[in-house]
């Protein structure tokens, strides 16, 4: 159970407080309700270029890194297709450092040319060696496309191709801060040895005063249903063959979220999972094997990913994928199966919850999903997920028009 205040600024800013009197540290997470999902399909990889602008320096603070290090703190950021999330930690003692930070940078950037120029720089660098000079780097960058035709998952949060981002514009750059970047589209949430009325002061102090801006409002394309199956063959230099399915599922706030979830753990998450266990245990065909889901906030993907062994022709370990799911679909689950997957399931969420920097994290998907408090009713609602509720899902997803293949071949010799 994680217990948390929550309030709300007068320019739109959402508040949450979790104190946790037994470290003698605090977090401060800020999350933007921006993703990859929110760019215009020719500018593509700017939610991602602007998490590194976000470093780069704002009105007031030529540098974000310098102070925040001389009080003994931390920072990093990711961005996905969903959104931006933001985090910093440090003595709770020196916690009014991080909130002058956060709301300068989220008051103004500096915009300066010679911070687009040198972030534009590293995230081509990245793209490049992330992406295309890696071995399996594009895979993603092929699956997306081939899984959704409409809907903007169909590229990847790196962008979709690296001239969206070498010829990203300063008025582009300030039209995106200016849609996303305000704070009536962020959550802020501060964990730790910190008090509610001592972070109410603070944030009145330092956030209350920008200006708030009317939010975005998303107007998505709907992904069309998929009615046939899709199949792509790619031939790199790499050292084995890769098998990726894509299978479409339900999104983030689905009643079928943890069906699906738990589906993906049964068949391929960890040694004892059925797809390790009958194709690289038993038949060796697959050095490795597994399969998650994509945890999107619109409706994702179930993957399900292997390296083909050696001298194993890969049409033959895709037919014994098949058989694996047949087997699943024909004779179901039994208790004891599904108590383990659980287990495993409920244990990971309980580990997520022992740092106070994801607990923040938490905090704040949560809050965007909906409530705050979903973070304390997971288990719970993995716990109601019976072997009947997860076949008859396994039943609608797991079918072959569903579903996406990619064959990442080794270049013949």
């Amino acid at each position: 159970m994680i217990n948390y205040d929550k309030f709300t600024l007068d320019n739109g800013l959402r508040v949450i407080v979790h104190e946790d009197h037994s470290t003698p540290l605090a977090c401060i997470n800020i999350l933007y309700d921006v993703g990859a999902r929110d760019e215009e399909s020719s500018m593509t990889g700017f939610a991602h270029l602007f998490e590194h602008l976000m470093f780069g320096g704002s009105l007031n603070i030529p540098s974000y890194d310098a102070p925040l290090q001389l009080v003994g703190g931390e920072n990093n950021a990711f961005t996905n297709n969903d959104i931006t999330n933001y985090y910093l930690s440090l003595p709770a003692d020196n916690i009014e450092t991080g909130f002058w930070l956060e709301s300068d940078r989220m008051l103004s950037l500096a915009f300066s040319e010679k911070s687009l120029e040198v972030q534009r720089n590293v995230v081509v660098e990245e793209f490049k060696q992330r992406y295309l000079n890696q071995p399996y780097g594009d895979e993603w960058l092929l699956i997306r496309p081939l899984a959704y035709t409409k809907h903007p998952y169909r590229w990847a949060t790196i962008g979709e191709e690296i001239s969206h981002i070498e010829n990203a514009r300063m008025e582009d750059v300030k039209a995106f801060f200016k849609k996303h970047y305000h704070p009536s589209n962020a959550i802020m949430v501060v964990s730790g040895d910190v008090s509610l009325t001592e972070v109410k002061r603070l944030s009145e102090k330092w956030f209350a005063n920008i200006p708030s801006r009317e939010k975005h409002k998303r107007n998505l394309p709907e992904e069309p249903k998929q009615n046939e199956p899709r199949f792509l063959e790619v031939f790199r230099d790499v050292p084995a063959d890769s098998l990726t399915r894509a299978y479409h599922m339900c999104g983030r706030n689905s009643e079928h979220y943890f069906c699906h979830d738990l589906l993906s753990d049964l068949l391929g998450r960890g040694t004892s999972s059925r797809l390790h266990t009958s194709l690289v245990k038993d038949k060796t065909l697959f050095s490795s094997i597994s399969a998650y889901v994509t945890g999107n906030i619109d409706p994702g993907l179930l993957i399900i990913q292997g390296k083909v062994n050696p001298g194993i022709e890969i049409h033959q370990a895709d037919e014994a994928i098949s058989e694996v799911i047949h087997n699943l679909l024909t004779n179901g689950i039994n208790e004891t199966e599904l108590e383990k997957v659980k287990n495993k399931a409920e244990s990971t969420l309980v580990f997520e919850e022992m740092s106070i920097l994801n607990k923040a994290m938490g905090l704040a998907f949560a809050e965007l999903l909906g409530s705050a408090d979903q973070v304390n009713t997971e288990t719970e609602r993995l716990r109601k997920v019976s072997s009947d509720m997860l076949m008859a899902q396994a039943r609608t997803i797991l079918r072959a028009e569903n579903c996406s293949t990619l064959y990442y071949r080794k270049n013949h010799e």
